[in-house]
């Protein structure tokens, strides 16, 4: 007879998984060298837009939206994708989810708050070469017609 912490299965031994949530992880990408504990939050200086200091902190719980973060983040430093977990209320990032996907796919968001680093993440794949480069030229030609970042 099979046990569970409930007692024994009526399933004629069959298995079933107790209902189990797992926490969403959130990443982050960035040039900044961060260690685990550290906080990243607004006012420091924006990777998108005119360099101005950001008003929100963005954060993504896709690998994919973090690598484009990490690939496209101003400075010279090591591309790096953190996990990390807001401190506070968060958003939908209207700069994805309203202008460019409706909804949220991305599952991109942002927060006055500032997120915790908890880890790095060491191994990932970014786009490739061209494909970074077709993005950053994309994002310079908004940016020469006035369109930045809402924020």
């Amino acid at each position: 007879m099979l046990l569970d912490r409930a007692g024994p299965l009526p399933h004629h031994g069959r298995m079933h998984a107790a209902p189990f949530e797992a926490p969403t992880l959130y990443f982050h990408g960035t040039k900044a060298d961060l260690r685990a504990g550290d906080l990243i939050g607004p006012g420091f200086r924006s990777n998108f837009g005119p360099g101005r200091a950001a008003n929100h902190v963005y954060f993504a719980a896709t690998l994919d939206a973090a690598i484009w973060g990490a690939e496209l983040a101003a400075g010279e430093g090591r591309e790096r994708i953190y996990l990390v977990e807001p401190t506070d209320a968060f958003e939908d990032d209207p700069n994805l989810t309203d202008k460019k996907f409706p909804g949220n796919p991305t599952r991109s968001y942002r927060s006055k708050q500032p997120v915790r680093v908890i880890g790095e993440l060491w191994l990932w794949q970014g786009h490739p070469l061209e494909v970074v480069q077709a993005m950053r030229d994309n994002v310079a030609r908004l940016a020469a017609q006035g369109i930045v970042a809402d924020d």
